[in-house]
């Protein structure tokens, strides 16, 4: 390979991404890069009044996800070393436009570009989609109490938004691997067979693969 692989989960809420990174960490033996997600003092209150709390929850997510990405870079890829992350930075845009008033994401979207400008950019992303019925079942057994009153018709929203991100994303990034998985079809938790074809996919990507990490 001509870099480190840098690889990236995403996929709306309740899809599953932690749970593959950390499979997709221990099998392959890369480090883990896992987003902070109850430690926002701001997300309860976000789901309960998103207008009146989503500043506060978007800026909160990408100050840390930024000095995650710090120390991943200083840690890690600059030392030849792969990650596997829960989160793509791109994220935090998907989530700001849908919650943040036009005002607000000007301002958010000029400190995003600030942050991330040198940041390390993953170079292999898998992508997972599910329904909402799926999607609420498993918000609703993994039981987080900041969860407990998402509304479907937001999370519908956001997994529309994640679509039309992603469809985005490989127009403009055609050099950059997205491997898609249906969690309609693929239950990978409780199924080995499942999460071995996606090892299989992954790794059929990364002994392919020939990119550098300054996307």
């Amino acid at each position: 390979m001509g870099g480190t692989p840098f690889i990236t989960v995403e996929g709306p809420i309740g899809v599953g991404k932690t749970s593959l990174a950390k499979a997709i960490s221990e099998h392959f033996k890369f480090n883990l890069l896992k987003e902070i997600v109850d430690e926002n003092p701001f997300l309860g209150k976000f789901y309960e009044n998103i207008e009146e709390w989503s500043f506060q929850t978007e800026m909160f997510f990408l100050c840390n996800r930024y000095k995650q990405l710090s120390d991943i870079n200083t840690q890690y890829i600059c030392k030849s070393q792969a990650v596997v992350a829960d989160y793509h930075i791109f994220k935090n845009l998907i989530f700001a436009k849908r919650t943040l008033n036009h005002e607000e994401y000007k301002k958010y979207y000029q400190i995003y570009q600030i942050l991330t400008e040198d940041m390390p950019r993953p170079n292999v992303i898998i992508y997972l989609s599910a329904s909402l019925d799926t999607l609420l079942k498993r918000i609703k057994k993994r039981g987080r109490e900041v969860e407990k009153n998402i509304s479907p018709l937001y999370l519908e929203q956001l997994s529309l938004d994640y679509d039309r991100t992603m469809a985005i994303f490989e127009k403009e990034h055609p050099e950059i691997p997205v491997l898609r998985f249906n969690g309609d079809e693929l239950d990978f938790v409780k199924n080995r067979q499942d999460l071995e074809y996606i090892f299989e996919k992954l790794a059929s990507t990364l002994s392919a693969g020939s990119w550098t990490n300054t996307i």
